[in-house]
């Protein structure tokens, strides 16, 4: 079995354990209703964190509006579901689907004058853009206006919800790991060399931006039909505030550390909940500290791997405590 493979049948058996253990905890109540909605939660910032992770951490471009795409993937998957008659895991799927081409379509229409451009338009636009949806959702009847969407089908639950984020994640590590990921990193790296190798920049800007758009769309439409009620404050710019430190925390340019992030900053809330008017003091500061002590983010550019981690603790000590 090469080296690949290998890696690749551990990492999925690590994936099918940690289900296993968390389905079963579920089942037998261990895990109540209300951990298993924080759970939940910590996926769908998954999706988000690592979308997000393409187009700033692995393109370089910086992105202030992607609870905007998170908001048409949200909306438009809730809307499909309650005018479609479909049933089940189908019509949350069709819908999902839907939902991420609507967002990413919306990344079209957005990146296509800003990714023409060097410098921080991107992230001046997408401020803008996440505005407007939100104005929009509020003045809108088919979304419910200031009132909300109300009435969506409860079609997510953990396992469907889980599945997704890791599939989410598959195809974020081939995108980042194939050619036209290598390409996109070396846009991050040097735009002005990667032109001048032949790199099409424009495209690849493009196709790294619209992809993270597509994925902010479905954890928008699993967010929706898990929550049942779509409230346009919460698509605010801190929302996307939100996404974006759980991106820097975990590393710019490393999906593994905006999963590790995304499951830290959704629990970290919820831990500090006894500390009452405290809490969100206590969040900040925390993050402060953390960011000077590991200002690259947990694991910075790179990727954890199990692999490396039971060679480097395999690996023999010599005399006098070096490696």
């Amino acid at each position: 079995m090469t080296e690949k493979r290998k890696r690749i049948v551990i990492n999925l058996g690590l994936v099918l354990s940690v289900y296993v253990i968390l389905f079963v905890l579920i089942k037998l109540k261990v895990i109540n209703r209300y951990y298993e909605g924080i759970m939940i939660a910590c996926l769908i910032n998954v999706i988000l964190a690592t979308s997000l992770n393409l187009a700033t951490g692995f393109l370089g471009q910086l992105a202030l509006g992607h609870a905007g795409f998170m908001a048409v993937g949200a909306y438009t998957a809730a809307i499909v579901t309650k005018t479609v008659g479909m049933t089940g895991s189908v019509q949350l799927l069709f819908s999902l689907l839907l939902g991420g081409i609507a967002a990413g379509l919306m990344g079209v229409v957005i990146g296509i004058p800003a990714l023409r451009l060097r410098g921080d338009y991107l992230g001046i636009i997408t401020l803008g853009f996440g505005e407007i949806i939100r104005v929009l959702l509020f003045n809108l009847n088919i979304t419910g206006g200031a009132r909300g969407l109300k009435g969506i089908p409860k079609l997510a639950g953990f396992n469907l919800v889980f599945w997704v984020c890791v599939l989410v994640v598959f195809v974020l590590y081939a995108i980042t790991n194939s050619k036209q990921g290598r390409a996109i990193m070396s846009i991050r790296e040097d735009e002005i060399a990667a032109e001048a190798v032949g790199i099409p920049t424009v495209k690849y800007k493009l196709l790294g931006f619209v992809m993270a758009a597509f994925f902010a769309g479905i954890g928008g439409g699993l967010f929706a039909h898990y929550m049942t009620v779509l409230d346009p404050k919460t698509f605010n710019f801190m929302k996307s505030v939100e996404i974006l430190v759980i991106v820097v925390l975990g590393g710019m340019g490393s999906l593994t550390g905006s999963v590790v992030a995304a499951i830290a900053l959704t629990i970290l809330p919820e831990a500090l909940r006894s500390f009452s008017e405290y809490r969100l003091l206590l969040y900040s500061a925390l993050l402060i500290v953390m960011m000077i002590f590991k200002p690259g983010g947990f694991f910075g550019q790179r990727e954890f791997s199990i692999q490396a981690l039971m060679k480097r603790l395999k690996k023999p000590v010599v005399e006098g405590g070096e490696e």
